[in-house]
């Protein structure tokens, strides 16, 4: 039983990191990390979450995760489950990404595109916009944004819910090759 779930435990993280290396924007050229501070994003949340993750080189399709998601002025905390074990925490303060892994997470899962993700999906527009390098540009629209680069879009988000962080939200990384689906819910419910 024990080699089953870490069998299942790998196969569902192995699929969650993002597996193989992305391929940049342009060469040489990776999607811009934003490293915006908790506070940029306007309010308090906490969030229960379940993220469906499809990475076009995976043959084994989609595969899911349950998560919680805290967000306050001070702090953004990311807490990743799977088959009810922790195994993953991230806790962003604005200047320190820290993070508790279990040690069967693959050493190529990287928390930097989880925090680009989460800040990319969540915080407001200008804020994002203020963050980015020159050349890239995030357009927003009812139930829609793009991070694009001179004319391509690289990353799109929809959003089924209002505010953001209720219901259905997908995000198309055309840059990485994945699309990640969140469902959402106040963690209170």
């Amino acid at each position: 039983m024990r080699l089953a779930i870490t069998a299942l435990l790998t196969a569902t993280l192995v699929a969650c990191a993002t597996a193989p290396r992305p391929k940049p924007a342009a060469p040489g050229e990776p999607l811009p990390e934003l490293r915006l501070s908790p506070a940029a994003l306007g309010t308090s949340v906490s969030l229960t979450q379940r993220l469906e993750f499809a990475h076009e080189a995976d043959p084994g399709g989609p595969r899911s995760l349950e998560a919680l998601l805290e967000v306050d002025a001070e702090w953004m905390q990311l807490a990743g489950f799977a088959m009810g074990q922790r195994i993953l925490t991230l806790r962003w303060n604005g200047t320190t990404l820290d993070e508790e892994r279990d040690p069967r997470l693959p050493a190529r899962f990287q928390s930097a595109p989880v925090l680009r993700d989460v800040q990319l999906v969540y915080w407001p527009a200008d804020a994002v916009r203020a963050a980015l390098p020159p050349g890239w540009t995030l357009e927003e629209g009812p139930g829609r944004r793009a991070l694009s680069k001179n004319g391509r879009e690289w990353v799109t988000v929809r959003y089924d819910g209002e505010p953001r962080w209720a219901g259905r939200t997908q995000l198309l990384n055309l840059s990485e090759h994945y699309r990640l689906t969140i469902d959402s819910r106040p963690a209170d419910e």
